[in-house]
């Protein structure tokens, strides 16, 4: 009897050693993101579906100083992304504000790029977001201002990075793209995070994200 008594106390404590291990193991690792819904999922790497983790498709668009910006010009860095047009009166400068800060921020690290695609780019000319570069200080090489073919743009937006909230529902293509969320991609194209934009706390919890995933081996 006090033999049965002490394999289940060693039972027991296993159970709790491994589940206290999977907590910490979640407060260091972000999860991985792989439906519009935004499910979190944590996903070792000897899962069989570590290698069906979504990742953000192939694109090429120009950036305001007329570059080519794809996706190769991304992978091996991390980045964070929005949508946004020039002419937005509303929640846009909002984003382009606390977007600066994390430029400030990571300025000097090569491992970090922002990527911001318009979602009215007819409007959105390659001048037009050269223009706007200059009003933000938008520092070449470190944050992108992206236009080009809508359809295009639009398709990422909602196949790649699950920008459009709306679009799961409706299924609306000609519906306007808005939203205020900055997301977060690791190095090999996979999302890893998904915040609000406009609100400060928000931003410095990305910011401790990017440098949970600067340290992820």
């Amino acid at each position: 009897m006090k033999l049965k008594s002490i394999a289940l106390l060693l039972f027991i404590n296993i159970c709790f050693a491994c589940k206290k291990e999977t907590v910490v193991d979640k407060a260091k690792t972000l999860p991985f993101y792989n439906s519009e819904d935004f499910t979190p999922e944590w996903i070792s790497k000897s899962d069989d579906k570590y290698s069906k983790i979504h990742t953000i498709n192939e694109f090429e668009f120009i950036n305001q100083n007329g570059k080519k910006i794809d996706n190769n010009d991304v992978l091996g860095k991390i980045h964070i992304a929005d949508f946004f047009f020039t002419t937005c009166p509303g929640i846009c400068p909002i984003l382009a504000k606390n977007m600066s800060k994390i430029q400030e921020v990571y300025q000097n690290d090569e491992d970090i790029i922002l990527l911001s695609y318009s979602v009215m780019p007819g409007v959105d000319t390659v001048d037009k977001i050269n223009e706007y570069a200059s009003e933000k200080n938008i520092i070449d090489n470190k944050w992108h201002l992206l236009t080009g073919d809508k359809n295009e743009i639009y398709n990422l937006a909602r196949t790649s990075y699950f920008a459009d909230e709306d679009f799961k529902k409706t299924k609306d293509e000609d519906e306007f793209i808005h939203t205020e969320n900055f997301i977060l991609v690791d190095k090999k194209g996979r999302i890893r995070g998904v915040y609000n934009g406009t609100l400060a706390l928000e931003i410095e919890r990305l910011k401790r994200h990017i440098n949970l995933l600067k340290n992820e081996v």
